[in-house]
């Protein structure tokens, strides 16, 4: 069974997940971004003190908030690094993101392993599904345990909100997709676990969330600006 500690690390309160196999005792890490030394800390204090074995971690996207830490784990545990290459181009300029959020430089020397569309990722029993969800970065990840209906989606949704595409290298249009076609169509009562903020499900997201209620509004057969029959008929 899936077992979730979560973290609020950094000034930007970014959420790493410490996720494991609560029989062997694996585990991955996800996004670590913890930015102090009492962060750092924490998360290893509570992966030794409970006999945790990582064996990755895994990346939602490159933003500095959520790598601060990677190299620092990779060391300590001894683990690779998993992320989408077209995220890359994030790693490489997160110390001019720092430098203008005047903030320490993250330590960006390090390899990660690519990520592809349905890679499963095991965990001990734990099989993490790769969801390519771009958008707010260019390889945005999301990671499904379908087993335990838990969803680590990153910063592509939050509760009652979507990742921002205003930044560097950012697409509103390929995010919109990515929830739409990747994300809102998993069973209602799977968990989501965004990369800041509270979790939510995505039945809940269908329902309330702003960003998508114009997509899923009541059908009243009324008709749309291209003429079109908004019951699901075409002529």
């Amino acid at each position: 069974m899936l077992k979730i500690k979560k973290f609020f690390f950094n000034p930007f309160r970014e959420c790493c997940s410490m996720a494991w196999d609560d029989c062997g005792m694996e585990g991955a890490i996800i996004d670590p971004g913890f930015y102090t030394s009492d962060e750092r800390d924490e998360l290893f204090r509570f992966i030794k003190g409970n006999g945790i074995k990582p064996v990755c971690i895994l990346l939602t996207h490159g933003h500095f908030d959520h790598i601060f830490g990677v190299k620092e784990s990779m060391l300590e545990f001894g683990i690779p690094a998993y992320m989408d290459p077209s995220d890359k181009i994030i790693l490489q300029n997160d110390p001019i993101f720092t430098k203008a959020c005047k903030l320490k430089t993250p330590d960006t020397e390090f390899e990660t392993e690519d990520l592809h569309e349905g890679d499963m990722i095991d965990v001990g029993r734990i099989k993490f599904k790769v969801i390519l969800t771009p958008g707010h970065t260019p390889g945005g990840v999301s990671f499904l345990d379908e087993k335990d209906k838990t969803l680590f989606s990153g910063d592509t949704l939050f509760a009652g909100s979507i990742g921002r595409t205003d930044n560097q290298w950012g697409d509103y249009d390929k995010l919109i997709k990515s929830v739409l076609d990747k994300l809102m169509g998993l069973d209602g009562d799977t968990r989501v676990i965004p990369g800041h903020g509270p979790e939510t499900t995505i039945s809940k997201e269908i329902a309330d969330n702003p960003f998508l209620i114009p997509f899923n509004e009541p059908d009243d057969g009324l008709q749309d600006t291209d003429g079109l029959e908004l019951d699901g008929k075409d002529d």
